[in-house]
């Protein structure tokens, strides 16, 4: 079969090219790829062993992009944070495609690099969207936690999409789940006596990279287009993220800030494992959002 296959491969269309070589575990452009058992393909944006993300093509072509980037406090998690829950199945029956990114972690790696990650995957599946079947100027990046953090740095300093050879207009939005490091130095203070330890590894002692690593205080530079940040019952995160958004909104920059039933950790959790089920009252809110910033 698989002889047959090849065979035929040149007289295939590119999409069926592209969902064979998902099919098969054949090396895709620009990365390796292998079915994985949640529908998802594995590919390499990087060189590095956690410079991988795992990729859901959307039944339609030219399809809009989600990009999940996992939390873990900088220094564990992994892609598989949104393998096998609702995100992946409920963005792919919205008509977008879906993508979990894996990072390099602290302390191997510093948060710059991290942010690094993040914009050289966004890069990576932009510069495939042909092959992938999606629309380069549709993306969103979505994070949780760690990753609602370093998503908001990627959305906020443009030096990070810079680098990987894109403007901040490469993404259409950003959606921070319940993060609390917008602002680096206050966060330091006040989740000091638990956290405390967490951050100095992955922040450091330095105010001023401290304040570098603080997508508020990126807030006033150029910024991407738009920001939905939804956050649980927890006072750190709710502080961190209605100052955000205050900060965005003086910028110029559209935002969005609504908060969501939950309690302290069992709260924070939730909203990254049950985003993308239908009873889960932040679904439908980011449902529409992106039909908003996709233009649908």
């Amino acid at each position: 079969m698989r002889g047959c296959l090849r065979e035929k491969y040149s007289q295939l269309s590119e999409n069926c090219q592209g969902e064979l070589r998902a099919l098969m575990g054949q090396r895709s452009e620009g990365g390796t790829a292998g079915a994985r058992a949640a529908g998802g393909t594995e590919m390499s944006y990087g060189s590095d062993a956690l410079q991988k993300l795992d990729f859901w093509r959307s039944p339609q072509d030219k399809a809009p992009l989600v990009i999940f980037v996992h939390g873990g406090g900088w220094k564990r998690g992994d892609k598989n944070n949104a393998t096998g829950q609702s995100k992946a199945p409920h963005y792919r029956a919205q008509g977008y495609a879906f993508a979990s990114i894996n990072y390099r972690l602290v302390p191997d790696a510093t948060v710059e690099q991290q942010a690094s990650d993040v914009a050289a995957a966004v890069a990576y599946l932009r510069s495939n969207a042909r092959q992938l079947g999606i629309d380069p100027d549709r993306i969103v990046l979505m994070g949780h936690s760690a990753g609602a953090h370093l998503s908001a740095l990627v959305g906020t300093d443009p030096a990070y999409l810079q680098k990987a050879g894109l403007p901040l207009s490469a993404l259409k939005g950003v959606i921070p789940l319940d993060g609390a490091a917008y602002d680096v130095p206050a966060q330091m203070k006040e989740g000091a006596a638990i956290m405390g330890d967490t951050y100095a590894q992955a922040f450091g002692l330095d105010p001023a990279r401290q304040r570098a690593l603080s997508p508020y205080w990126h807030a006033p530079s150029p910024n991407a287009p738009a920001f939905l940040i939804l956050h649980v019952d927890r006072e750190d995160g709710a502080r961190q993220s209605a100052a955000l958004a205050d900060a965005l909104r003086k910028s110029g920059t559209a935002v969005k800030l609504q908060a969501f039933e939950g309690k302290g950790l069992r709260g924070h959790m939730e909203i990254n494992r049950k985003l993308g089920e239908a009873d889960y009252p932040a679904t439908p809110v980011v449902d529409a959002w992106l039909r908003e910033v996709f233009g649908e």
